[in-house]
Formats: C-alpha cells, sequence, structure tokens
C-alpha cells in the first residue's frame, strides 16, 4: 500500500482544494484523465487504507461466503399475475425476505425486453466514449433543466474522490429538458424512464405487500414521484489499488434499480463486515432498499452499505441506476417516519420524523454516507 500522507498538513488541505478546483474546471473528468495517458492518479483520488479494506477484484472471492444476493423470478407477476396467485404471494415473500436479510436482489423476467437493456447500456458506454473535447461542453453540475454531466456529485464535500463520470437526468416530477440530454444516448434514456416508471410501481406494490400492508400504501404517501437516473462510467484505473470506483454509503431515496454492465464491482457489505460482489447477470436488475424505505419500515427493511471498486480492466464499466423516493420539490408539507401499522408496544419507533427536504439536503451537502443512521432515535 503506498504512503497516504499526501495532504497532513494545513497547506496540504489548502493545495488539495486547488488541485480538486482546477480538475473540475478542466472539465475532462476521470475519462479525460484515462484518455491523457496517465500512470498515476491524482492524489485526491487516494483513499486510506481503512477505506479500502477488501477492495480488491476478486471474481471467486464469494466462494467462501455463506450467503448470496438473492435472484426472483418475476415472471408470473409480470406475465398474468391473476392466473398465478400462489406464485404471487410467493413473489412476494421472496421480496420481502431480500428487503428483511440483506437490502439487495436480483429481478429477472421483469418484463423489460433484454434488447432495451442492451441498448441503453450501449448509449451510454456511447456517450462516455465521445472525445473528451465534445464531452467537455456538457460538462455542468448546475442540475440545469435536470441534466447534470460531471465527475462525483459530491466532488468538493467529499475527503477522497472516487473514480467515476456521471451523467445524471432528473426524469420526475417535472419532465427534463431532453434537449440537454447528449443526442447519442436521449432516445435511449427516455424509452428508459418509461420502463423504469411501471417497473418502479411494481416494486412498490411487493414492498408495500412484504410489509403486510395494502399494495398501494407507498403510493398513497407520494413515495414515487422522483426518479433520478444516474449514468455511471468507471472507466480503467491505473492505480486501483489506491482508490474506489464510489464510496461506501446507503442510498437516500425509497429504493433504487440498477442496470450493469458485463464487468462486476459493485460490493455489498454484510452483517459480519464482509464485502460480497454482486456479480452481473445478463438480464437481470440489482435492486436495493434505501434510507427512506428502512425507515418507513421502521427498520423491517434493510438499507445496507454498498461501494463499487475502481475498474482494473480495460473496457469501461457502466452502470445506470434509477433512484426512486419523493420529490423534495413541493410536498413540503409531507412527513416521513415509521408507519403507523408497523409501530406498536413491542416494537416502539426507531426513527423521528424528518421532511424529504432535510434528507436530500443532507445528502447533498455531506459526502456519502450511512445517512439512515441520523434519524434513529436515542432512546433505542
Amino acid at each position: 500500500m503506498a504512503n497516504y500522507q499526501y495532504y497532513s498538513s494545513e497547506d496540504d488541505y489548502i493545495d488539495r482544494e486547488r488541485e480538486v478546483k482546477e480538475f473540475d474546471d478542466s472539465k475532462i473528468g476521470v475519462k479525460g484523465l484515462v484518455d491523457s495517458g496517465i500512470t498515476t492518479i491524482p492524489r485526491f483520488f487516494v483513499h486510506p487504507p481503512e477505506n479500502l479494506n477488501g477492495a480488491i477484484h476478486n471474481p471467486s472471492a464469494n466462494h467462501d461466503h455463506p450467503h448470496q444476493i438473492p435472484i426472483i423470478d418475476l415472471s408470473a407477476l409480470i406475465n398474468n399475475s391473476d392466473a398465478h396467485p400462489g406464485r404471487r404471494t410467493r413473489i412476494v415473500q421472496q421480496v420481502g425476505d431480500a428487503a428483511r436479510r440483506f437490502g439487495f436482489f436480483q429481478i429477472v423476467n421483469h418484463g423489460i425486453p433484454i434488447s432495451v437493456m442492451d441498448s441503453t447500456i450501449s448509449a451510454i458506454k456511447a456517450f462516455h466514449q465521445l472525445p473528451t473535447e465534445e464531452k467537455k461542453k456538457q460538462y455542468d453540475r448546475s442540475r440545469k433543466g435536470g441534466v447534470t454531466y460531471a465527475t462525483n456529485a459530491h466532488l468538493f464535500q467529499s475527503k477522497e474522490a472516487t473514480w467515476h463520470d456521471t451523467l445524471g437526468v432528473l426524469t420526475s416530477p417535472v419532465s427534463p429538458d431532453w434537449e440537454r440530454v447528449p443526442a447519442v444516448c436521449r432516445r435511449e434514456l427516455m424509452e428508459w424512464n418509461a420502463e423504469m416508471k411501471k417497473l418502479g410501481e411494481v416494486l412498490a406494490r411487493l414492498f408495500s405487500e412484504g410489509l403486510g400492508l395494502k399494495p398501494e400504501r407507498l403510493e398513497e404517501l407520494k413515495c414515487l414521484e422522483s426518479r433520478t437516473q444516474v449514468a455511471n462510467c468507471y472507466p480503467h484505473c491505473p492505480q486501483p489499488h489506491l482508490t474506489l470506483g464510489l464510496a461506501s454509503h446507503t442510498d437516500p431515496r425509497l429504493f433504487t434499480i440498477l442496470l450493469q454492465s458485463e464487468l462486476g464491482g459493485l460490493q455489498v457489505k454484510m452483517e459480519d463486515g464482509c464485502w460480497i460482489d454482486v456479480k452481473p447477470m445478463h438480464g437481470a436488475l440489482v435492486i436495493n432498499v434505501a434510507d427512506l424505505l428502512q425507515v418507513i419500515s421502521n427498520g423491517i427493511y434493510k438499507s445496507v452499505e454498498h461501494r463499487v471498486l475502481a475498474n482494473c480492466h480495460k473496457e469501461p464499466r457502466v452502470s445506470i441506476p434509477v433512484f426512486l423516493g419523493p420529490s423534495e420539490f413541493g410536498n413540503s408539507g409531507q412527513i416521513y417516519g415509521p408507519l403507523p401499522e408497523l409501530v406498536s408496544e413491542e416494537k416502539p419507533a426507531l426513527y423521528r420524523n424528518f421532511t424529504i427536504q432535510e434528507h436530500m439536503k443532507d445528502f447533498f451537502s455531506n459526502e456519502l454516507a450511512v445517512l439512515v443512521n441520523k434519524y434513529k432515535l436515542i432512546s433505542n
């Protein structure tokens, strides 16, 4: 492990702020750094050893761990739920169990054509592989028109940067300015948004029923008003043992639907502290519980820490998480906390109430973290 003492004095930290700003002002992103031929990563990307525990790409690493991320087949539900009521009940049980035990699962036979999934991945790869000078014109953190493209959403809040670039599109509750989305991937992201709206409604009902609630309970709470597509590129890293593709964190909203390319890198932290790989499966989508769903469920469902390793492969890894949850725009009177139906003397409330505006402000104002812990009641 290389010496981490890069920023050990006040002057060093001033240098870091300057270096980060200069990098961001260059608008080249990490893909631009790679394309320039660098062999050593800038020092503000280097992480301390404690952040990198087990962060080595090892396809066989899971073989010794007793648990794997569940795979749930939705075919009976998607094709004709009325014809297979018993199978639908089984799916609800599987989703509820996975959300309780792991916070993560993969779904197959979910109704989205594999051709649509493949074309979406290809379109995002095509954008991130555009010449640096062309992508510079898109580089903008302002979220103007609901669209942003930059390196690390938390670049200026984090102690260490991570090795990825992101094209983000806020698609709901207000439709984005689609003309601001790069033409090379615009049609595909529009189509993907339509698919995510439909699948998000299906999953929200499954999560709700898995808690013993009526199917539409989460929708009544306006929990599906916001959808954000985040098209990440994790280019080859010349020193993957010194950094991460994405630091350990939990997602802030209700739940996340992830489409990932064939290259692995996503890891989930188990209760025993071990990190296990979420191995890509062609045609599968990764689903994970986010902070708000853990709070609403009063801790029954688990929002679990996860991270992405720096990419050691020559080919870029692409992932497209879609974050679904309440909207922080408007909806100002809505308070979120443990549902009354899930609170009792035997199971008192574990979390305090808060607004989605408060929650999302915390998320964007700080480095990636496990925000859900902030809302725990001290008495519990």
